[in-house]
């Protein structure tokens, strides 16, 4: 990889800031207050892959398919691709550092023709992808609130308070609440959130991975951590390689959400060298320290199931969340600039503080919405949030897909740059999101009911229906991609 300083250019105004300059010569004003530096764009990317949220929530998935070795040698399987994956982003990203991000990108990449299609396509992949993730955290940290009350009321015991649903329901809907009022606040507020959510995350995890197995009362050997592979499992599935298939779920889950840094470039410094830091360092860093949170609690196995149940940490959950609502917001923002969404000219306002107030409440409104579906059917809220996953790496995919395809004779790199390795690793990057797409759309027991149907492939194929519908029936009439807003 690597820096190409000519790449910067002063487009007027006599700033210094190479981000700033870029924008205005894709085409677009400053309207959000750029006031980020790398460490905040690093901070909130790597608060959202929180891998004491994604890995904690999943845990029990990668024991039950593969055991301690899928989940000590799958999360680097899952780590080297999603690296790939952010190497190919933070190419894309230091040439075309705006808010939109994906979808803006699909649109540059995709030629002409192709653009209105190509970035409406992977908009509402990507936008949808993080309400569904934003109702899947948001949701789990209400049910874990839900077993912290039964618990902490005697439920070990047969009693105890057990919630409704319907006061779940309530507990998410306050935790949106107080999100939204959070991201409400000005940037410069929020950047000491990022930082504070990034040192919590940091040193959740050191001390959880040196407490957990110092406490427990009794400890794994080194084999059993690293070499037993479990074969044991109530879901009918026997094949040593379905199985560790089915267990890399737990860390493809976790090792999401770091095109955040693509999101907020508009709102950092430099942006077109500081967004690809930021996607780069958060991934790297959550491989270190994840597989370190990993060995911690595996080395006592024996008692994760009731340290996943009681000790959890609700605030990784809480913290995370603030910031998957402060990045999809900002998309929301993006896609409504161009006349995207419906009512466009609502979310797309700032406010004083240059802070897209609509677009945030609308993201928390959206993401309360979708947890309704809970009341009805868990079968059907599970469908609807497994677009969280595969969702959002299809979104990531598309413009790497352009990059290497059409693209590929004219892109023009910005300060960062793979050189010419662009093209395999993006390559690499396309595959691996086309292969978890298939895997994890396989059935997860057997035989296959319709309670127990794996409904991923009917969620995401729903929603590809819905937007390439949507597309043919009306849009393709009017939206013609990404809209420049510069005055002269």
């Amino acid at each position: 990889m690597t820096w190409n300083k000519s790449s910067a250019v002063d487009v007027g105004g006599g700033s210094d800031d190479t981000g700033l300059a870029r924008l205005r010569e894709l085409g677009y004003k400053q309207e959000l207050k750029r006031d980020l530096s790398v460490l905040s764009n690093f901070a909130f990317s790597f608060s959202i892959i929180s891998v004491l949220t994604g890995i904690t929530t999943l845990y029990n998935n990668g024991l039950t398919f593969g055991g301690p070795a899928t989940i000590t040698f799958g999360w680097f399987v899952s780590g080297a691709f999603t690296m790939a994956v952010g190497l190919s982003m933070a190419e894309i990203c230091s040439s075309f550092p705006t808010s939109g991000g994906l979808y803006y990108w699909s649109a540059r990449l995709s030629g002409k023709r192709w653009a209105p299609f190509a970035s409406w396509i992977t908009g509402w992949f990507n936008i949808v992808g993080q309400w569904a993730v934003t109702t899947s955290v948001d949701f789990s940290l209400a049910q874990l609130i839900q077993v912290i009350i039964l618990l902490s009321t005697g439920g070990k015991n047969g009693g105890g308070y057990m919630a409704s649903k319907y006061v779940v329901m309530a507990f998410h809907a306050a935790i949106l609440l107080s999100h939204a009022v959070i991201n409400s606040l000005p940037i410069t507020v929020l950047s000491f959130f990022g930082q504070f959510a990034a040192a919590w995350n940091m040193l959740g995890v050191f001390v959880l991975m040196i407490a957990v197995p110092t406490v427990a009362t009794e400890r794994a050997s080194a084999k059993f951590v690293f070499t037993h592979f479990n074969t044991e499992n109530n879901a009918g599935i026997h094949s040593n390689f379905y199985i560790f298939v089915l267990g890399l779920l737990m860390s493809q889950y976790t090792l999401t959400g770091y095109d955040a840094s693509a999101h907020m470039t508009e709102e950092t410094k430099n942006a077109d060298r500081n967004g690809p830091i930021g996607i780069i360092s958060a991934i790297g860093i959550s491989i270190l320290v994840g597989w370190g949170y990993i060995l911690g609690i595996t080395f006592a196995v024996k008692d994760v199931p009731y340290l996943l149940s009681t000790d959890n940490d609700a605030g990784g959950y809480a913290i995370a969340e603030v910031f998957y609502l402060a990045f999809k917001s900002r998309m929301a923002y993006a896609f409504s600039r161009d006349g995207a969404m419906p009512f466009s000219s609502v979310w797309h306002k700032v406010n004083k503080q240059e802070v897209p107030i609509n677009a945030v409440w609308l993201s928390a409104f959206i993401a309360f919405c979708m947890a309704l579906t809970s009341l009805g059917s868990l079968v059907a809220f599970q469908a609807m949030v497994s677009i969280a996953t595969i969702g959002l790496y299809i979104s990531y995919a598309l413009p790497i897909l352009f990059r290497v395809t059409l693209a590929r004779k004219h892109f023009v790199p910005g300060p960062f740059n793979l050189g010419r390795y662009g093209v395999f690793v993006g390559s690499v990057a396309v595959l691996w999101v086309a292969t978890i797409t298939v895997l994890f759309s396989l059935p997860v027991t057997y035989p296959v009911t319709k309670d127990k149907l794996n409904y991923t492939p009917v969620a995401v194929g729903g929603l590809f229906i819905l937007v390439l519908s949507s597309w043919i029936l009306s849009a393709r009439h009017w939206f013609k991609g990404p809209v420049t807003n510069l005055d002269g």
